[in-house]
């Protein structure tokens, strides 16, 4: 019962949160605890009678649900907050499509018998998979995931009124994950998404994902935002170096996402899109709690690039690195507060080699595990501090771009030098 009851009161909370775009929310909110507060004191009022009855009015009072919504405005709130989420799903989900491709998928036949060369004997068949997409404008261009759509030989985007059409790639991008398709419909058909701005996203905020989890189309589930900054690892590396990269600021949700939520939305309370649904952490394969989306921001800066060019030039250094930590500052003989990207690799041609910049050359052991330290120590760029090597990451990508020259603060040796990179464009795949 205790449970219940506390469901009911977060969601009268909740729904006071949802209204704070509206004018008066202050004296409701006021209002409401102090409605929540009268109703905790009854029990302590009637202590002076019987334990028997104390005990009945504790429980009268906090374990009826009519009794408490009655007592709090709890029905009205409750309403109020599943007005707001139908609004949002009335709103967002003719803007999200569902999309299902078919991959090559070469097969043996006769691969389990004996004497026969597995080789010459394959026949092309053809795998299917489901995704999600949401629409851009009223020109046909729909955004999805590029692991969506990438090596497809085959598209069809359905909509929400059941209307199916085939689709082509317009552009991808292997970094970001992130491609455009685009379908030919009458515009009336198009709905296009508003975007928001990610970069105001807080931890706590409502999430809302839309999408295609399992094939089930248009299917929304409700959370919070439960982490930001998060810097997730690409599906794809630097086939010449080897180099791994990330993508930066990265949204983490608990609103729940599957396989086939890929490519659809992460929307706040207004319906607005704060992210790309991208991948979930789950050693089931199934949602356990931890989503992940792409921020809105930084598909704001690829998505149009996409559409003009085909492709997105990622700002580009040329080295690899990690964060200083404590121990490792003490290993290169720097004061242990001492904080930034340590540079362990610098990539031969790139910008930072023809800028001088200097990776790692010494092996340590730190905590039982071998490591480089020596480096140059990126301590801000562009008078920005940097505490971390995610850091570097998010200023490449939120504020600088191909052939610009950005200033670099270093450490080397002890000594802060400021060096001046032209920076170059990430490798294509």
């Amino acid at each position: 019962m205790k449970k219940q009851v506390f469901s009911l009161v977060s969601l009268a909370l909740i729904s006071v949160l949802l209204l704070s775009a509206c004018s008066g929310v202050g004296a409701v909110l006021a209002s409401t605890i102090g409605k929540l507060n009268a109703v905790q004191a009854a029990p302590q009022a009637s202590q002076s009678t019987s334990d028997s009855t104390s005990k009945s009015s504790s429980n009268t009072a906090l374990t009826n649900p009519s009794t408490l919504a009655q007592a709090t405005g709890g029905s009205d709130l409750l309403t109020a907050y599943e007005n707001a989420l139908e609004a949002v799903y009335t709103t967002v989900n003719p803007q999200v499509v569902n999309i299902s491709v078919l991959t090559p998928a070469t097969v043996n036949n006769f691969q389990n018998l004996p004497g026969f060369n597995n080789n010459n004997n394959q026949t092309q068949q053809y795998s299917q998979a489901l995704g999600s997409g949401f629409v851009w404008d009223t020109k046909g261009n729909i955004v999805t995931n590029n692991h969506v759509v990438d090596g497809a030989t085959k598209i069809e985007v359905t909509f929400s009124d059941g209307t199916t059409v085939p689709a082509t790639i317009v552009g991808q991008d292997l970094y970001s994950d992130l491609a455009v398709i685009k379908v030919s419909v009458d515009a009336s058909k198009l709905s296009p998404v508003s975007m928001a701005d990610s970069t105001q996203v807080k931890v706590g905020e409502i999430a809302i994902a839309i999408g295609n989890p399992y094939g089930f189309e248009g299917s929304m589930t409700v959370g919070t935002v439960s982490g930001i900054g998060r810097d997730i690892p690409t599906r794809t590396t630097d086939q010449t170096t080897g180099a791994s990269y990330s993508i930066p600021e990265v949204i983490q949700t608990d609103a729940a996402i599957n396989p086939g939520n890929s490519g659809g939305v992460l929307v706040n309370d207004q319906g607005q899109v704060i992210g790309v649904t991208y991948s979930l952490e789950s050693s089931s394969g199934s949602n356990s709690g931890i989503g992940f989306a792409i921020p809105a921001e930084i598909v704001s800066k690829v998505v149009p690039s996409l559409i003009s060019t085909g492709s997105y030039q990622h700002p580009y250094l040329g080295l690899s690195g990690t964060d200083l930590t404590p121990d490792i500052a003490q290993a290169m003989n720097l004061s242990s507060d001492t904080r930034g990207a340590l540079i362990e690799t610098v990539t031969t041609g790139g910008p930072a080699a023809k800028a001088g910049l200097q990776g790692s050359n010494t092996t340590v052991t730190i905590n039982g595990t071998q490591g480089l330290v020596g480096g140059d120590v990126i301590t801000a760029i562009d008078g920005q501090t940097i505490n971390s090597m995610s850091d570097v990451i998010t200023y490449l990508s939120m504020h600088a771009q191909v052939g610009q020259t950005i200033s670099l603060t270093i450490l080397r040796n002890g000594q802060t030098q400021t060096v001046q990179v032209t920076l170059g464009s990430r490798p294509s795949q």
